[in-house]
């Protein structure tokens, strides 16, 4: 189910998978938005119930005039705030996994556990690939074409206007947002003292090997990492793994 609910003036969209189970918020990446998780919320039905947010930017949520890395982590805060769940578990992918990690280390109150998909404690953005997408295509069919290999990836965020299809997140706003979230995150990653899961795909360009493994050991006891054969969107490229992934840790804690 679709609601919405308003923090500093702008509207911003969520999907209720609904379910009886504990909750689980979710924060998707750029170019992608809540829907992402869809396939997630049906493996891990009935025992959590998946609340997935549109981030600032992105799906139904209204635009901004900024980006910036506080202002994330305060809409996640109004997000769980305006929920009334209580304390939850967090999970997020690149863009969300490093809003849920910092949210993790600023509200540890409000955090049981965390995933992280495939984002590091250094995050060093390449947004090229964004100022190459196409703003406009004449048809559905121009614009998976012109995607190429990436368009499933973006599918869920394909939108159909007046002047032609094109996505729901806007490119010049995703440039700043992926220019404020390039930097160095170790203060907040060290900060978490909740159970987390890192989860890293094998052929991702975005978090090596070496830096995921340093992760885990700067939180000893607290973190650990799994690995699966995925590229940088581990839960689009290895769906089943990735649901059994997270809902075995999730399993531990219930």
């Amino acid at each position: 189910m679709r609601e919405f609910f308003t923090v500093g003036g702008r509207s911003l969209s969520y999907l209720d998978f609904g379910g009886p189970g504990n909750p689980l918020l979710a924060l998707h990446g750029h170019y992608n938005e809540a829907s992402a998780f869809a396939p997630l919320a049906e493996a891990l039905a009935p025992q959590w119930r998946v609340i997935a947010l549109d981030q600032r930017g992105h799906g139904e949520s209204d635009r901004a005039e900024s980006y910036e890395r506080d202002e994330y982590v305060a809409d996640v805060a109004a997000f769980h705030q305006h929920l009334q769940v209580g304390p939850a578990a967090v999970l997020g992918h690149s863009l969300g996994g490093v809003n849920a990690y910092q949210y993790a280390s600023r509200h540890a109150d409000r955090v049981t556990a965390l995933i992280v998909e495939d984002i590091g404690a250094v995050v060093n953005c390449d947004w090229s690939f964004t100022t190459s997408l196409p703003r406009r295509a004449p048809s559905r069919d121009a614009l998976v074409s012109a995607l190429g290999a990436a368009a499933p990836y973006l599918e869920c965020s394909f939108r159909e206007s007046e002047d032609g299809w094109g996505f729901s997140f806007d490119i010049d706003d995703t440039v700043a947002s992926q220019k404020a979230l390039n930097g160095d995150q170790w203060t907040d990653w060290v900060a978490v003292f909740c159970p987390t899961l890192l989860i890293r795909g094998t052929r991702s360009d975005e978090l090596a090997a070496d830096h995921a493994r340093e992760m885990i050991a700067r939180r000893p006891g607290q973190a650990r990492l799994v690995e699966l054969p995925a590229g940088h969107v581990v839960h689009h490229d290895a769906q089943a793994q990735f649901a059994a992934t997270v809902g075995a840790f999730l399993s531990k804690l219930d």
